[in-house]
């Protein structure tokens, strides 16, 4: 991948604050959710719950889609990221704790939904592993797109 594209991409992610992920339910059907995110260069994490619909999804089958859209007042404008990757769970405390810098800086209102000490909440970590990205960008021709195998 060249470097312009390169700075594209993460250009994008650094943007943007919500993707929305596709995950696979249980009946095979897939499952759109929007979720808040954070990434350190092109690696993208997300945190929720433990028990969350997405969570059960990915610890039955770990492959993803996502799309992560920059805001734009005209079609002539739109650029965004469609990926298809794996989802892995992060348990390693470092990296957990790495996540929780990188959110706070984010999004510093996250402190208040910090879990408190009685355990009630449980959250699982995930880092997105991007498999193939396709960049979208219309300033280049209407449904204009890069594909990119990782």
């Amino acid at each position: 991948m060249d470097t312009k594209l390169r700075e594209q991409i993460n250009s994008i992610i650094d943007a943007v604050d919500d993707m929305t992920i596709a995950t696979v339910r249980e009946d095979g059907f897939p499952q759109a959710t929007t979720v808040s995110y954070i990434s350190d260069g092109s690696v993208i994490y997300f945190i929720t719950s433990a028990d969350a619909q997405k969570a059960q999804n990915i610890a039955r089958n770990n492959k993803v889609s996502l799309t992560i859209n920059r805001a734009y007042d005209n079609w002539n404008e739109i650029e965004g990221l469609s990926m298809g990757g794996l989802a892995v769970a992060v348990t390693d405390p470092k990296e957990i704790e790495k996540i929780g810098s990188l959110l706070l800086k984010k999004f510093p209102q996250a402190m208040q939904y910090e879990p408190d000490e009685s355990g009630k909440v449980q959250l699982s970590y995930f880092r997105i592993e991007p498999k193939v990205i396709s960049v979208l960008d219309y300033k280049n021709g209407f449904g204009h797109t890069e594909l990119i195998a990782m």
